[in-house]
């Protein structure tokens, strides 16, 4: 066929679905850069970004993935050879990693299970021992897209500070923004990254730091070499609405609609609409008869769920039957876990009728590939979800 009736169901955890609203706003007619117009546009948005991280330190918007955002973290408050205490939580945090050794650091890696989040106790008694605080940095990410896994940031900082250790906190939030409660003034983060499109509900295109002072004075004295992630620019331009180099204008004017749609529907209501949605996902694995990749009850994350396939079943194959029938993508297993889970998400413009939309697909999925499972997984959401309004 040529032609499938319906729209396509992208149930993968990000990109995310782009609302109606926000892709009217991106379609504008490109404008000056230069301009008054723009620098407008650019004051609004710094200002309506900054609550949305729950900070009232600069944001920073680079035109790039959250990849380019990684390392603008890195680059602005790290010297080459400095050593970095890293959490494995799974293949995001792994993928942190080999990008700061590529450019020169020196990571540490607490090795994780990628069943949860990471272990603020164990930073704590890493930390202890760092006397001579060789480590310069704690890298953490909040919401883990690979698994499925939430990592308490807060408890993360207050383990820092229990070690009474000066290490820089930098949070990848690139998943959990705008969907997850996340505090970056509140939680003493110095740098929290993260991208447009998941819980902002953008296309990919635009990525964030959000810097603490503390961060800010780091950069002053950091070695390593960086022109196009350099914060400088970026904080000496941006109180007059300009940009070092030609910024994503459009995607820009959508940003300052997700911003008043997540204000307007109050970030409380969306977190909780988010754990809603995730809560009624589980039951419905449940009912299924499989497992969750996270396996720590308060650590499960409102973005996505991460499901594991029985033995000697492939979520690949699973993946591809539900795609080819049902016209769905679901997330793939990623790295260590390949072939061995998929991921359902549940983020951004998403209400109960798009969720049991997605189950649905999934249950019918599960049963066209021949994977073994118990049926009534989409009906024990639905009895969650009419018993929870």
């Amino acid at each position: 066929m040529s032609h499938r009736a319906g729209p396509h169901f992208l149930q993968i955890p990000g990109p995310s679905n782009v609302p109606g609203r926000i892709l009217r706003a991106i379609e504008r007619p490109t404008i000056d850069h230069r301009g008054p117009t723009f620098q407008a546009l650019a004051k609004e948005v710094l200002v309506k970004i900054r609550p949305i991280f729950k900070t009232t330190e600069p944001v920073i918007i680079f035109p790039s993935s959250g990849t380019g955002a990684w390392e603008a973290a890195l680059v602005n408050t790290l010297s080459p050879g400095d050593k970095v205490l890293m959490y494995e939580t799974g293949q995001f945090s792994t993928l942190w990693d080999e990008l700061a050794r590529r450019i020169g650091l020196a990571p540490e890696v607490i090795a994780g299970d990628w069943r949860g989040g990471a272990r603020a106790e164990v930073i704590e008694e890493r930390l202890s021992q760092d006397t001579g605080h060789e480590i310069k940095a704690v890298c953490v990410v909040h919401n883990e897209t690979s698994t499925g896994a939430v990592s308490n940031v807060r408890a993360v900082r207050e383990a820092i500070d229990s070690a009474k250790h000066p290490a820089l906190l930098l949070v990848d939030t690139i998943s959990g923004l705008g969907s997850v409660d996340y505090r970056h003034d509140e939680w003493g983060v110095d740098v929290t990254i993260s991208g447009s499109q998941k819980g902002l509900m953008l296309p990919p295109g635009i990525s964030f730091n959000a810097v603490s002072k503390k961060a800010v004075e780091a950069s002053k004295t950091s070695k390593s070499v960086r022109s196009y992630w350099d914060w400088s620019g970026q904080l000496a331009n941006n109180p007059t609405g300009n940009f070092p180099y030609t910024p994503a204008t459009n995607l820009l004017y959508g940003l300052v609609e997700a911003c008043d749609m997540l204000i307007d529907e109050g970030l409380d209501n969306v977190f909780a609409r988010h754990e809603r949605h995730a809560e009624a996902t589980r039951r419905a694995v449940r009912a299924w008869g499989l497992e969750t990749q996270c396996q720590e009850p308060s650590e499960h994350s409102p973005v996505l769920t991460g499901v594991v396939m029985p033995q000697g079943h492939d979520a690949d194959a699973l993946r591809a039957a539900i795609l080819e029938h049902y016209d769905m993508s679901l997330g793939a297993g990623l790295g260590k876990v390949k072939g061995r889970m998929f991921r359902i998400g549940h983020l951004g413009d998403f209400n109960d009728l798009l969720l049991m939309g997605t189950l649905s697909g999934v249950e019918m999925g599960l049963a066209v590939a021949g994977v073994p499972h118990a049926k009534g997984g989409a009906r024990a959401a639905m009895d969650y979800l009419t018993g929870n309004a």
